[in-house]
């Protein structure tokens, strides 16, 4: 049984995967109560799924790029329990695990998260793809300095505030696609999914050595 934590923005996002399905998930704005919130969850979490502490085998984290304190504190949570159990540990990209319910796309999609002073993390990732295959470098952009680097048509995912929704609109029309917020919210089970891939590859991450994506 893996556990995906994610707590990189002000939404939190946690997970129980077994290999073939998503036993449980949670997820919730936690603004920044992360610290306070993260355990507790996880301990609701379990007990909603029926499983025992006992019964995970490994971790699946979010990494980034997002917050640098909401990041840090999912990572470190991790880091203490595989150290402790000596289980595996994979990290996986935030913007990675936004993406990938979303492809294969009819056309490129660009995830973002919001990661404070209007500012987004952002990346692109191919159309034709079942794996987040990305095809710019992350980002670190207000929306006016973000349009010009990527091309429409375009579908975006992720946490547009209002503002730059009417922007993006003004600017690109129906050119650009911008996803509801029940489909755009980013889950645990997708990071899940996605640890799980590269567990079951023997594609597992130093816990020690594992560090966020810090961007600017």
């Amino acid at each position: 049984m893996l556990l995906a934590l994610d707590t990189a923005t002000r939404y939190a996002s946690i997970a129980l995967y077994d290999g073939q399905s998503v036993v449980a998930e949670l997820n919730w704005r936690s603004d920044r109560r992360h610290t306070v919130e993260l355990a507790p969850q996880v301990d609701n979490l379990l007990r909603l799924a029926g499983i025992a502490p006992a019964d995970l085998t490994a971790l699946g984290v979010s990494i980034g790029p997002g917050s640098y304190t909401g990041t840090r504190i999912a990572l470190s949570y991790a880091k203490g329990v595989v150290l402790a159990r000596d289980l595996p540990l994979v990290g996986v990209s935030t913007l990675d695990a936004l993406a990938y319910p979303h492809l294969p796309a009819h056309r490129p999609l660009c995830a973002v998260v919001a990661a404070g002073r209007g500012r987004y993390c952002w990346a692109v990732y191919a159309a034709a793809e079942m794996q987040p295959e990305r095809i710019t470098d992350f980002g670190l952009d207000k929306l006016p300095e973000l349009l010009p680097q990527i091309q429409p048509p375009m579908i975006f995912v992720g946490e547009l505030n209002e503002e730059d929704m009417a922007r993006l609109e003004a600017a690109w029309g129906k050119e650009a696609i911008v996803l509801s917020p029940a489909r755009a919210v980013r889950r645990a089970g997708a990071l899940a999914e996605l640890a799980w891939k590269r567990l079951q590859a023997g594609d597992v991450d130093d816990p020690v050595a594992l560090s966020p994506i810090y961007l600017g």
